[in-house]
């Protein structure tokens, strides 16, 4: 018997820069899987259309990206609870003429967190963030379900911050963006979840002399692998965590959802990615 040629994707705009392709069909070829998964750059108003077609066409799921995660969400059929805490969608699976929502930025978070600095200890003390978009929402919900006793949050724009302070309640304390030296100086962890650091975006300039061993510290950007803030914590003697093992991690889930096998995230597939 024939097996079924499986197919899945990311949606977003702009789309052609994502890593997405080259990680799942790192994958797909290690594990022997007849299959494809493809990146399609799709307009907002188009989506309904599009998600509601793709299971026509043989897709399983789809991951989600920028710009699109908070209106994935609203046009699921259902949604994990972590999802609707988040309010965005990075997942979609497509079963039984449904459209099922999940978020799995947090989870893979967690587990990049986990492997690039095992000794890490949720309880050891606060955790600073700065940013207070989609990916820090994420990142929020992960470390106050892995029991982070504080969340110190510092945001370009003070409202922003000071809504997910009313949302999250008593363990999110927002400081203003000039004060975010002293807020990084504070973490026991640190993350940086702006896109700031970012190739073709500008510098992250938060003062980092408050960088100190014992410390870790992690940067959602991936590119580049090795930022300012990452360098300024090894030369601090803190244990820096890249931004690659997230999107690593995050894609096991779903990669298990849509073709059935659950994957490693390894040093081959760094080099498959990193390419």
């Amino acid at each position: 018997m024939t097996k079924p040629y499986l197919l899945a994707g990311v949606v977003g705009r702009p789309v052609a820069h994502s890593r997405s392709p080259r990680l799942h069909r790192h994958w797909i070829a290690r594990h022997g899987i007849s299959g494809d998964y493809v990146a399609m750059e799709i307009a907002e108003e188009d989506l309904g259309e599009v998600f509601r077609a793709l299971p026509k066409a043989g897709f399983r799921g789809v991951n989600v990206t920028i710009p699109h995660k908070r209106a994935a969400l609203d046009l699921a059929s259902e949604a994990t609870e972590r999802a609707r805490r988040i309010g965005a969608a990075n997942l979609l699976v497509f079963e039984d003429g449904r459209i099922l929502a999940d978020n799995t930025d947090g989870e893979g978070f967690l587990s990049s967190l986990r492997q690039g600095a095992p000794e890490w200890d949720p309880a050891a003390g606060p955790a600073t963030v700065l940013g207070a978009g989609g990916a820090a929402r994420a990142v929020i919900v992960a470390l106050l379900d892995a029991g982070v006793p504080e969340v110190i949050l510092s945001n370009r724009t003070r409202g922003t911050a000071d809504a997910l302070r009313e949302e999250f309640g008593d363990r999110l304390r927002v400081v203003d963006w000039v004060q975010s030296g002293n807020a990084v100086e504070e973490g026991a962890l640190v993350v940086n979840t702006t896109s700031l650091g970012m190739t073709g975006k500008p510098e992250l300039r938060v003062p980092l002399d408050g960088l100190r061993a014992g410390q870790v510290v992690t940067d959602l950007v991936y590119a580049p692998l090795e930022t300012r803030l990452l360098r300024e914590a090894r030369a601090a003697g803190a244990v820096a965590v890249d931004g690659l093992g997230m999107l690593l991690h995050q894609a096991v889930p779903a990669f298990e959802r849509w073709f059935g096998v659950r994957p490693e995230v390894d040093d081959a597939l760094r080099a498959a990615v990193l390419g």
